[in-house]
């Protein structure tokens, strides 16, 4: 199953997507294989949210599972995997896994930290796999740069892991969009107000140094492929299941990890592209190491062309940064296909991550991931509400999207071009948390003109550790 590059009249021929070849004719397929055949997914990352995207991938029924891949292959987080798989060979490091089954391999998943996504994703992408890669797409911005010039140059099937792209959402948005509905929106307001894994250190400093100090290595992890390209730290725990997300050299925070779920539609639908200002409205709790305990962050987004004036982009988290809600909210129930532990209430303190839309005359209101649309209020609210279009159904769900991309049977929805962009728009948010300064950014340059360490941020990873620095070219 070696993806080979396509003719368009080959791809027209065996998927009948003529319009999809047009516009990618860049795609790569699976060359004579027959549409019964299964992928051969490796996973990179196997416990928690990894555990869980191989277990979706597999009940696809498109795949098969033929390498395992975890730098803690013997933690708890790793064993429901493992012994759901007992015949796949297991690695610690990927880049031996792709060695030794380079042949067998057609596809890769990468559920692995946010800071090592690159270059598992970069090499899997050179040797002609297939990825599906974790949110946020990259660490940096200069990474998915990077991630988006390699998809072009070895024309390989890519899906970022933002579920919701593939689901209600996604074809309400797309639909309401299209009809005009959506036209003429000027505020969008995101917000995920959940308890995270830095909040138990309020940003004190003394604190998270003394949770960071070197601790045994007990249940032998590979450190140096845990770390990747990022410079040598000592081993702790603490930077294991999930609390890596803690710190800016390794996770992308709060934005980083629920900004595809909910600021997805609104970028690629209402083209936003970059921003050419990011601004700290609130910056709570701020310190040198972690994410603040609270930030209010405006994405200043200019004009589009017709039906896209300028649009003020805002982000709320932290619990209780909640923003002012418009009226018409609490009475109306947004379904919501998130997390059940995240998913709050409208009432009260607890509010579900989510987003308020304010388009020419009405007033819509959105949950995270898949969660669809209502229209909530405004003074042309009854008649968006009765002329509004019909949205067709999904043909498939994230994970099956990606493996019918990978047998060029469908075109993955978050490809790297479409999800690309979006974390690059958020990844200007995260510089703003970790620098607590207003930036102005060039789209055209792809500068931050007035602030020489934000700048510097966009290329961060950068000089990769010694032994990593292959990584960094396409």
């Amino acid at each position: 199953m070696k993806p080979i590059s396509c003719s368009r009249r080959s791809f027209i021929k065996r998927t009948g997507v003529a319009s999809a070849c047009a516009a990618f004719p860049f795609l790569r397929v699976a060359g004579q294989t027959s549409p019964n055949e299964k992928v051969n997914l490796a996973c990179c990352g196997i416990g928690n949210q990894g555990g869980s995207d191989i277990n979706a991938l597999f009940g696809t029924g498109l795949c098969n599972i033929v390498a395992l891949c975890d730098t803690e292959m013997g933690g708890k987080r790793t064993q429901k995997t493992l012994q759901k798989f007992p015949n796949a060979p297991r690695f610690t490091d990927f880049r031996k896994m792709l060695d030794k089954h380079d042949k067998e391999i057609d596809a890769v998943l990468v559920g692995t930290p946010d800071h090592s996504h690159f270059v598992i994703t970069m090499e899997a992408m050179r040797r002609g796999k297939g990825v599906y890669v974790e949110k946020p797409l990259a660490h940096s911005f200069h990474q998915i740069d990077l991630l988006m010039a390699a998809e072009q140059k070895y024309k390989v099937a890519t899906q970022m892991g933002n579920q919701g792209h593939s689901d209600g959402n996604y074809f309400q948005f797309k639909t309401w969009q299209e009809a005009g509905v959506l036209n003429n929106v000027t505020k969008f307001v995101a917000h995920m107000n959940g308890g995270r894994r830095w909040h138990k250190w309020k940003g004190d400093v003394a604190a998270i140094r003394k949770a960071i100090e070197k601790q045994p290595n007990v249940n032998n992890v590979d450190w140096d492929t845990w770390l990747a390209h990022v410079a040598e730290h000592d081993f702790t725990e603490q930077y294991l299941n999930g609390d890596w997300r803690c710190f800016y050299e390794f996770g992308n925070g709060a934005l980083g990890d629920w900004g595809a779920h909910i600021l997805d539609t609104g970028h690629e639908f209402l083209k936003w592209g970059l921003p050419t200002s990011v601004e700290p409205l609130k910056m709570e709790g701020w310190n040198p190491l972690v994410f603040p305990m609270a930030s209010t962050l405006l994405f200043k987004v200019p004009a589009r062309g017709p039906g896209l004036p300028a649009c003020d982009v805002y982000w709320y988290d932290g619990v209780g940064n909640h923003p002012e809600l418009p009226a018409g909210f609490h009475g109306v129930k947004t379904d919501s296909n998130a997390p059940a532990s995240l998913g709050g209430s409208d009432q009260g303190k607890a509010l579900p991550p989510g987003k308020e839309i304010y388009g020419d005359g009405v007033v819509f209101k959105g949950g995270s991931h898949g969660s669809t649309l209502s229209v909530i209020g405004g003074e042309k609210a009854d008649a968006v509400k009765a002329s509004l279009p019909q949205v067709p159904k999904s043909p498939s769900n994230h994970y099956k999207n990606f493996l019918l991309g990978v047998k060029g049977e469908e075109i993955c929805r978050s490809r790297f071009s479409v999800s690309g962009p979006l974390c690059q728009f958020m990844s200007l948010g995260i510089i703003v948390q970790n620098v607590n300064a207003k930036i102005e950014f060039d789209p055209k340059t792809r500068r931050i003109t007035n602030h020489a360490a934000a700048q510097a941020l966009l290329r961060i990873g950068e000089p990769p550790r010694k032994g990593w620095e292959e990584y960094f070219k396409v």
